[in-house]
């Protein structure tokens, strides 16, 4: 039987390269890949799943996952993403403990003590942008439990990687949806989730500098609704109320049907364009009904089972391998013809 082995031997490269080639992982040139994988054809090569069991019944790797709590619906579609792929990986003896948490730091440190009690040996996380959060992150990198940013970054955090939206972007195609959706002059209400959310934060700052020198744009107020629907029905219809010109609104996270309900109640006969993020069963709802005017997606499954496919073979291989530091989501626009 061709082993791994022989492989290596004739390709020239480590078993271990071998192994990520065939695997289908990351850093490994495109060339060598090539090669590797003529060889594997020319010999004959069939992977050796008992083996791959026996081997992952020596050895578990038990990861830890904390993202946002259950107010936010969009985690339930990176979880999904999780989920799925922890199932394939079971057969390679990976297991995950997955914990939901508020958004506060004093949640988050609470939830990653938990996850090192239990011995995980990576961590995926959507991080509270907290100094005292990141200072714990790289405290638990520097004591050998590797951390993959998932959704939203943090600052200064030394992880491995980050998986999700390249958020000023998707801030800048919202202010770019914003100039093609509307005429005249535009007054517009922006409803933040949280600026200590880092993927929050950059939104607003892409959509801000995408409108800076379009004169027909005025943003007018700004406010935090902490991704809770019934705060953004309050802070939406403050704005409405205090500020009649509105008529543009732009959503950089969640508490949207809370501040659709608030345009649908508030703003009778005024004609509102409304941007938002994600399609969740709510959103798309308020998509139907013509009162979010177009939203903008970031494959949250994806998200969630690449960044565990990257964590697992970080952990499972027995030599170095090379970290893309981001991967980035892909962004598809809806609006109620495309849904």
């Amino acid at each position: 039987m061709t082993t791994i082995k022989e492989i290596a031997r004739l390709s020239g490269v480590s078993r271990g390269t071998v192994d990520r080639v065939l695997n289908n992982r990351e850093g490994v040139s495109e060339e060598t890949a090539a090669r590797v994988k003529a060889i594997a054809k020319q010999l004959g090569y069939k992977p050796n799943k008992a083996g791959m069991a026996l081997a992952a019944q020596k050895k578990k790797y038990l990861i830890g996952i904390i993202v946002f709590s259950r107010k936010n619906p969009f985690f339930d579609k990176v979880i999904e993403g999780f989920t799925e792929r922890a199932e394939e990986l079971a057969f390679f003896g990976c297991e995950v403990t997955v914990k939901r948490v508020a958004y506060h730091p004093e949640a988050q440190l609470s939830a990653i003590e938990a996850c090192v009690e239990e011995g995980v040996q990576g961590l995926i996380i959507t991080p509270y942008n907290d100094s005292k959060v990141c200072k714990k992150l790289n405290s638990l990198i520097d004591n050998g439990i590797p951390v993959i940013t998932v959704n939203s970054d943090a600052e200064n955090v030394r992880r491995i990687a980050y998986v999700g939206s390249d958020y000023y972007n998707s801030g800048s195609a919202a202010g770019a949806l914003m100039q093609l959706m509307t005429h005249d002059k535009v007054n517009i209400g922006i409803i933040l989730g949280d600026r200590n959310i880092l993927c929050h934060s950059q939104r607003e700052a892409g959509f801000r500098e995408r409108l800076a020198e379009d004169g027909r744009f005025n943003i007018v107020c700004c406010e935090e609704n902490y991704d809770d629907d019934l705060k953004s029905f309050e802070i939406v219809s403050n704005m409405l109320n205090n500020h009649p010109e509105i008529n543009g609104l732009y959503f950089t996270a969640a508490g949207v049907y809370g501040g659709c309900r608030a345009i649908q109640e508030r703003a009778i006969g005024r004609d509102i364009r409304v941007i938002t993020h994600d399609d969740v069963p709510t959103t798309i709802d308020m998509l139907d009904k013509g009162i979010i005017t177009a939203t903008i997606c970031q494959e949250p499954e994806w998200q969630g089972a690449r960044s565990l496919e990257i964590m697992f073979n970080y952990l499972s291989s027995q030599e170095p391998i090379d970290i893309r530091s981001y991967y980035y989501a892909q962004l598809n626009i809806k609006i109620r013809e495309t849904k």
